[in-house]
């Protein structure tokens, strides 16, 4: 489904579709964490539970890695990048798809390909700056949940409440394993590792627990414990009156 765009940003507020509008606030939730701790589904949870909205931020990595690999654009040719990213639009649909130049693309991005990509992207200072850009302007409106690897150390350093999730790199693979990832569980396990070194030891916003996070070993909880905890600390968040 493509949607008509009237500007750059997009997100979907309380239930109704309209454009990105300015405001204050400081209702925002951060989740970050390696790859494969289950960053979205909890977030997804906690937000529907708090009454926000979800930021996805690995999706709009992703979706940005499929219009690069359908462009054939090659990373190291910064004028073409930077020009494909002049001319792109991402957000999210009312019912939390993400959008690319106004189509739904949740399904195209789900790949070992585009996950890969959207990875080397991550590295990018161009690619990071644009979707942070984006995602601080949606965070203007507040009550978000956000996760991704560097909410609340760089995108949302003022955030209300920060948490950083995190697991073993064995219980990670028997996760993303579980979910259907191609390979065995030792190749799973091997392409984690090389994901967190990428992540860790990036130039640029390395992923590490924010200062003032609240830091949860997820390797023995249910997704549901770690909701439950994030939404009892962050109990006292509510609304602003819209």
């Amino acid at each position: 489904m493509c949607f008509h765009l009237v500007s750059r940003v997009f997100v979907a507020f309380r239930g109704a579709w309209r454009p990105e509008v300015k405001r204050s606030g400081d209702n925002i939730v951060t989740i970050d964490g390696p790859s494969g701790v289950g960053k979205s589904t909890v977030a997804r949870r906690v937000a529907e539970q708090l009454g926000f909205s979800c930021l996805e931020t690995g999706a709009m990595y992703r979706a940005v890695a499929l219009k690069v690999s359908k462009a054939g654009v090659d990373l190291s040719d910064t004028v073409s990048l930077s020009g494909l990213l002049s001319g792109t639009a991402v957000g999210f649909s009312p019912a939390g798809g993400i959008l690319l130049d106004g189509c739904d693309v949740s399904e195209l991005i789900r790949t070992e390909e585009i996950s890969s990509l959207s990875s080397r992207l991550a590295e990018l200072g161009e690619v990071r700056e644009f979707l942070i850009g984006i995602q601080r302007e949606i965070g203007e409106s507040g009550n978000i949940v956000a996760e991704g690897r560097d909410m609340g150390t760089y995108v949302f350093p003022r955030a209300k409440h920060k948490f950083y999730l995190d697991a073993t790199v064995a219980e990670r693979a028997k996760r993303r394993f579980l979910q259907g990832e191609s390979g065995s569980l030792p190749d799973v396990e091997s392409e984690l590792r090389r994901r967190d070194s990428r992540d860790t030891q990036r130039s640029e916003n390395p992923l590490h627990p924010a200062s003032d996070a609240v830091i949860i070993d997820t390797t023995d909880m249910e997704a549901e414990q770690v909701v439950s905890e994030i939404v009892l600390r962050a109990k006292d968040i509510s609304l602003r009156d819209g």
